[in-house]
């Protein structure tokens, strides 16, 4: 996979995520593309990485250039997914410019490689983050590590603040 940093977005969320912030989504991955961002990435978990993905595919008659990459942790992974996310996983894959899986099968570290490797290929993380722990807290803890600028589209910005 190969992505210019400097115009490349990650997405990174939790999975109980349920359009909450749809619409500040697509307006903030409107606003990117106006910086120049084009390249969009998501590591395909269930919740809001997908949702993420799916707003990029829904863009793309809008905004002309608009890339999609999918950064899978292993392979088959979609099989610990209900039928329903499965079939939504297959749909997103189909529709994305670039997939790449990072592992043949699961290990105790693919999230972790998958989350380290979103952060190292983005100069912005766009979060859905209501301050829990988890892979979230991991991969926003990491951005803030790596300075890369961070937009938490969760409502309540004070949930940032206490995790900092």
């Amino acid at each position: 996979m190969e992505t210019i940093i400097a115009q490349t977005v990650a997405f990174t969320g939790h999975r109980h995520y349920a359009e909450e912030c749809a619409e500040s989504l697509s307006d903030t991955i409107r606003t990117l593309y106006a910086q120049g961002f084009r390249t969009f990435l998501s590591g395909m978990a269930i919740g809001f990485d997908m949702a993420a993905a799916e707003a990029v595919i829904a863009l793309r008659g809008e905004l002309e250039g608009l890339r999609l990459e999918c950064i899978v942790p292993f392979e088959g992974m979609e099989q610990r997914f209900s039928s329903d996310s499965r079939e939504r996983f297959r749909r997103i894959i189909d529709a994305a410019d670039c997939v790449e899986v990072l592992a043949p099968r699961y290990a105790h570290n693919v999230y972790f490689q998958r989350n380290d490797a979103l952060v190292a290929r983005a100069a912005v993380v766009v979060a859905y983050f209501t301050g829990e722990k988890g892979g979230t807290a991991y991969t926003v803890r990491r951005a803030i590590k790596e300075h890369r600028r961070l937009i938490n589209l969760y409502s309540d910005p004070q949930q940032i603040i206490n995790f900092v």
